[in-house]
């Protein structure tokens, strides 16, 4: 798993820097995470972090954000441990669930507009973020990828792994690079 989250490592950077020669400086990695740094958000969220985060954060620990910070893949910025659990923290505090009604249209999720065990992993700098599920419904599997849409309750998998998601983001800017 950790050779495939090197290979996936490489394409990201492969691909930002055919259009990019900075890309790969501007995304700002960080040195891997250890066995500590997972530990630690681990005690934190109460969760156990699928495999395929921990094989993906041993290679870098995300990104550091900072103004003209390269996305690494669709609109998000990949968030390094200190900052998931940042990121947790703030969305159980200020999360109010009456604010509005949950859409889930998928039995994988549990009818919820936040649940404590989903792992903000990455955001879009306006308050969205995509979470790995730790508990899903009978009819998910833990680890599935979800957004968490701060100002509209819809909720659905976008892949059922971390890896499975970074491949199918490349294929879509694949797809829009040859149109």
């Amino acid at each position: 798993m950790n050779e495939q989250a090197e290979l996936l490592w490489q394409r990201i950077i492969a691909k930002g820097a055919s259009a990019n020669a900075d890309f790969e400086a501007s995304l700002n990695l960080q040195p891997g995470a250890t066995n500590e740094d997972f530990r630690s958000v681990e005690n934190e969220l109460g969760v156990t972090l699928p495999e395929e985060m921990k094989a993906l954060y041993r290679v870098h620990n995300g990104q550091v954000w900072s103004i003209g910070v390269q996305s690494f893949i669709r609109n998000l910025t990949l968030s390094p441990l200190d900052q998931v659990k940042e990121n947790w923290a703030f969305l159980q505090e200020e999360f109010d669930p009456d604010e509005m009604e949950p859409e889930i249209e998928d039995d994988a999720i549990k009818p919820v507009l936040w649940n404590c065990k989903w792992i903000p992993i990455a955001a879009n700098g306006g308050g969205d973020y995509l979470c790995l599920d730790t508990d899903p419904s009978s009819s998910g599997t833990v680890g599935q990828v979800l957004y968490f849409w701060h100002d509209w309750g819809h909720r659905s998998v976008e892949a059922a792994g971390l890896f499975e998601f970074i491949q199918k983001c490349m294929e879509e800017e694949d797809e829009d690079d040859e149109t």
